[in-house]
């Protein structure tokens, strides 16, 4: 991060205010094209895209050197079963059946990967038709469970990437993803997970986006205040059913060609088709530019809890307990570990702001290169973004009423760290 991108990101989140996610709208629905990679900077990404939260698509130049690109697609664009299967065969992996609706998503199964190449060759053969359905490989931790294998190397621009940098400290799990799926497969109606940014890039296939900025969701909601599960479906033309539908805007539309990479910002909805047979890899993450948004959401999903439950309030000697525990179960995070997970990125910041960059670790593959090559103004920029948010944590009526003794530091404590470590950088 440069001194003028540190100055605009200092005076955007100077006037930000987390509880409106209305600042964040795209004019016009124009999403930009960025063709070339060695004229698109880290900063301009950041300036222009992170910051605003809007959506742009990196052109396939972007990704012409990963070994998917090479390796997993034949000469005609076509996925590479034969490898795929030398390499993979004996993984098992989420498959996902499109043509059913259980709780308003697809339900999923366990099945091994060759059998699920078995199944996609037969469903190409018969003309894209089989009785089990459109089945669609989704949410595979193919790096987790590979390693060692040369796939693809994530791009700069997605580099400061807190979700999988905490969730990596503490070896439980990652948001990176393999989707393959033949044409036709399709995800519902959604915002990621946390309403984190993702990015999305074809290794080959197309694929058709649906985009509505954050806020627009809200009228497409039905009398019960349910989201749809298909944004297409012509019962949202029922007013009596989703009554503020004639409403809401038009979606941002895209088609993503392959090798090409879309990035989707913070808290947009979005439903997801396959125009051809399409593999793409996938990364949700959170960084200082949307870690409010996190938070507001957490919260948002607490005080749903609360409602829903609040007959047990008095009754309940531990409701409060019982509300976070809910609220883990169904988002995956609760109060204390997002304490932990904002302490965790803190800490990793104050190390390289206190020790300096390490030359040896920025040319390795791992969070503290990410934070050596982005440099020591962005672990200033993070700092204080964690500053603003563990603040407003740390003041929460709901935080408070947990039992913190378990938290080290404590959240007073580290704030006062936090604090030091920024002064004296900027010194």
């Amino acid at each position: 991060m440069d001194r003028a991108t540190f100055a605009c990101s200092t005076a955007f989140f100077r006037d930000y205010s987390s509880s409106s996610q209305g600042a964040f709208c795209l004019p016009g629905g124009h999403v930009d094209f960025i063709e070339k990679v060695e004229s698109f900077t880290y900063s301009d990404f950041f300036r222009d895209y992170l910051i605003p939260n809007h959506p742009c698509i990196l052109s396939a130049k972007f990704t012409e050197d990963w070994g998917s690109r090479r390796n997993w697609v034949t000469w005609d664009g076509k996925p590479n079963f034969d490898h795929l299967l030398q390499k993979f065969g004996e993984a098992v992996v989420p498959v996902a059946n499109c043509d059913v609706k259980e709780y308003n998503s697809n339900p999923k199964e366990q099945l091994p990967f060759k059998e699920y190449v078995k199944y996609w060759k037969e469903y190409i053969k018969n003309d894209y038709r089989s009785s089990r359905g459109c089945l669609y490989l989704k949410d595979w931790h193919l790096s987790r469970a590979f390693p060692e294998q040369d796939v693809y190397t994530t791009p700069v621009y997605f580099s400061s990437d807190w979700l999988n940098e905490y969730w990596d400290a503490i070896a439980v799990d990652d948001y990176r993803f393999v989707y393959m799926g033949p044409k036709g497969s399709w995800t519902p109606f959604h915002a990621d997970v946390f309403r984190s940014y993702s990015w999305s890039a074809n290794i080959c296939g197309r694929k058709k986006w649906l985009l509505y900025p954050a806020g627009q969701e809200e009228y497409l909601k039905d009398r019960h205040g349910n989201l749809p599960f298909d944004v297409t479906a012509p019962s949202l033309q029922d007013r009596s059913v989703y009554p503020r539908y004639n409403q809401s805007q038009p979606p941002v539309e895209i088609v993503q060609e392959a090798g090409e990479i879309v990035f989707i910002p913070s808290g947009w909805h979005h439903q997801v088709y396959n125009l051809e047979d399409t593999i793409s890899i996938n990364h949700n993450w959170v960084n200082g530019c949307n870690v409010a948004i996190m938070w507001c959401f957490l919260q948002d999903e607490l005080a749903a809890v609360q409602r829903e439950i609040n007959e047990w309030k008095d009754p309940m000697d531990d409701w409060h307990l019982q509300c976070q525990l809910i609220m883990k179960s169904c988002t995956g995070i609760d109060y204390k570990e997002f304490y932990n997970f904002l302490k965790v990125i803190a800490e990793n910041r104050i190390s390289v702001l206190e020790n300096g960059l390490d030359d040896e670790a920025s040319a390795k593959n791992t969070p503290k290169a990410a934070i050596s090559t982005l440099g020591m103004l962005h672990a200033v920029f993070d700092l204080k973004r964690t500053v603003k948010v563990l603040t407003s944590l740390s003041a929460n009526e709901d935080f408070k009423k947990l039992d913190l003794t378990s938290l080290s530091p404590p959240p007073e404590a580290l704030l006062h760290h936090l604090k030091a470590a920024i002064d004296t950088a900027l010194l």
